[in-house]
C-alpha cells in the first residue's frame, strides 16, 4: 500500500503515526511546502513576544521521518491532482503515485487587497518563517499596525507590544474576536486591550500602504493615515485547496468528508484545517480550524487509510485564551441566529469583571462564553460535546459552583 500525505502539520504527522502503527512496511511519502521538521504552529506567537526560542518549536525529534520510514519531500507545493490516475504533481515537475492519499495542507492566510501590499515589513503570521521575518525587522521598527481582531491579530499585537512597539489594531467588525464571542464579551475585551496600551480602532480597514521599498504608513477607510514600519495581516485563513479538482472532489469552504475522514473519492482522505466535517453543536457541516481537532482528524484518517474502520464523531469549536487581565473561554455555537429554538441566558458582574453566557437549543447546551469566570468550563464543554439534555433549571449553570449531576 503506497501512502501519500500532503502536508507535515499536526494532522499529517498524527495520520502518519496512525498508519505506521497498523502498517509497518507500507511506503509513506510526506509532501510539504515548508522545509522544517514538524513544529507547534500555535507557539509561533510566543516566539514573536520573546517568551519561547524558535528552537523549542519542534514537536517531533530530528529522526521523525527516518524512525517512521517516511520519505519527506519538503520545500515544494502540490499544483494538481489526478484522481483517476492516482497521482499528485509538484511545482518542480515531480509526480508521485498513491493508493491512499491524505490532503492535510492546512490553510493559507487571507490576503489584504490594497495597493502597496507587496512592500517590505508587511507580514502574515501563519508559519515559523513568517515570524523569523518579523524578528529581523523588529530592531528597526517603532510603530506596528495589526489588521484583524481575531486570535491571530490579538496574539500578534500582544507580542509586538511586549517587544516595546506602539501598536494599533484595525478591526472591521464592531469589537474584537467577533467570531468567538458576542458584543458584551467583545466590549469587555476591547476595553481590556485599550487599558493595556493598544490603540484599537473598530469599523475601519486599510485602503493602501505607502513606502519606498518598505512600508511607512497606511491609508485607512475613514480617510486618515497611520504611520507604521511593520504590518501584520491577521484577517483569518482559507483552506489551502488550489490544487483540488472541484469537479471531482466536492468542496464547500473545506473538502467535504464523511465520518471516516474520506472524501467522495474512495482512497482520498482529508484532515485538519482543510477538512469540512459535521459540527457537533450546529449539527451541520463546518470547518473548525483548531489544533485538537486536527490531531483527532489526522489520527482517525490515518487509521482508516491503513484499513481500520474508525468513526469521527464531529468537531467542536473551542478556545481558551488569556487577554492581558482577562481569561476567556468559548465553545460551540456562541452567536446563533435569533429564534429557531435558541435560548440564551446570561449573567454579568461589572464589579468582578465577569460574564457568562450559555446558549441552549431545545433542552441541550450548544454554546458558551465565559469571561473571567471559567470555573467548570470543561464541564460545560462536555455537556455540549455529549449533547446531554439539561432537565434542571438552566440558570443554575450560570453559577460556578453548580452540580451538573443534579441538572441532567
Amino acid at each position: 500500500m503506497q501512502y501519500v500525505i500532503l502536508g507535515n502539520g499536526v494532522a499529517a504527522i498524527h495520520a502518519a503515526e496512525a498508519i505506521r502503527s497498523l502498517d509497518a512496511h507500507g511506503p509513506i511519502t510526506m509532501i510539504s511546502d515548508e522545509v522544517l521538521d514538524p513544529y507547534c504552529r500555535p507557539m509561533i506567537s510566543m516566539v514573536l513576544e520573546g517568551a519561547v526560542a524558535p528552537e523549542l518549536l519542534p514537536i517531533r525529534g530530528p529522526g521523525f521521518y527516518r524512525n517512521l520510514g517516511i520519505d519527506p519531500v519538503l520545500g515544494d507545493r502540490v499544483t494538481s491532482l489526478d484522481v483517476v490516475g492516482r497521482r499528485v504533481f509538484l511545482e518542480d515537475g515531480r509526480e508521485y503515485g498513491y493508493d491512499r492519499l491524505l490532503i492535510a495542507t492546512g490553510a493559507d492566510p487571507r490576503p489584504v487587497r490594497a495597493p502597496g501590499n507587496d512592500l517590505g515589513g508587511i507580514f502574515f503570521m501563519r508559519t515559523e518563517n513568517h515570524v523569523r521575518g518579523m524578528l529581523d525587522v523588529l530592531p528597526r521598527a517603532r510603530r506596528a499596525l495589526v489588521l484583524g481582531g481575531g486570535l491571530v491579530g490579538f496574539k500578534a499585537a500582544y507580542g509586538l507590544l511586549k517587544r516595546g512597539l506602539q501598536v494599533t489594531m484595525l478591526i472591521r467588525s464592531d469589537y474584537p474576536l467577533s467570531l468567538q464571542v458576542d458584543e458584551i464579551a467583545g466590549t469587555l475585551i476591547r476595553d481590556e486591550l485599550i487599558r493595556s496600551g493598544l490603540e484599537v480602532r473598530v469599523g475601519i480597514g486599510v485602503t493602501a500602504f505607502e513606502g519606498n521599498g518598505a512600508v511607512k504608513a497606511a491609508r485607512l477607510s475613514d480617510g486618515s493615515t497611520v504611520d507604521c514600519d511593520m504590518v501584520v495581516i491577521g484577517k483569518g485563513v482559507l483552506p489551502s485547496l488550489g490544487f483540488v479538482p472541484r469537479d471531482r472532489i466536492p468542496v464547500d469552504l473545506g473538502i467535504l468528508v464523511d465520518e471516516h475522514m474520506q472524501t467522495w473519492i474512495p482512497g482520498i482522505f482529508a484532515a485538519g484545517d482543510v477538512a469540512e466535517s459535521v459540527d457537533i453543536a450546529r449539527k451541520t457541516r463546518w470547518v473548525n480550524a483548531i489544533w485538537p481537532e486536527a490531531v483527532q482528524q489526522g489520527r482517525i484518517a490515518g487509521m482508516n487509510m491503513a484499513g481500520r474502520r474508525v468513526s469521527y464523531r464531529g468537531s467542536l469549536s473551542r478556545n481558551v485564551i488569556r487577554i492581558f487581565g482577562l481569561d476567556v473561554m468559548t465553545a460551540g455555537w456562541v452567536n446563533p441566529p435569533e429564534g429557531d429554538g435558541f435560548e440564551m441566558i446570561r449573567h454579568t458582574d461589572p464589579r468582578a469583571g465577569t460574564y457568562r453566557k450559555l446558549v441552549f437549543r431545545e433542552d441541550r447546551l450548544v454554546g458558551m462564553t465565559l469571561v473571567n469566570d471559567i470555573e467548570q468550563g470543561g464541564v460545560l464543554m462536555s455537556l455540549i460535546q455529549g449533547r446531554l439534555p439539561v432537565k434542571g433549571p438552566r440558570e443554575a449553570l450560570l453559577c460556578k459552583s453548580f452540580n451538573v449531576g443534579q441538572l441532567l
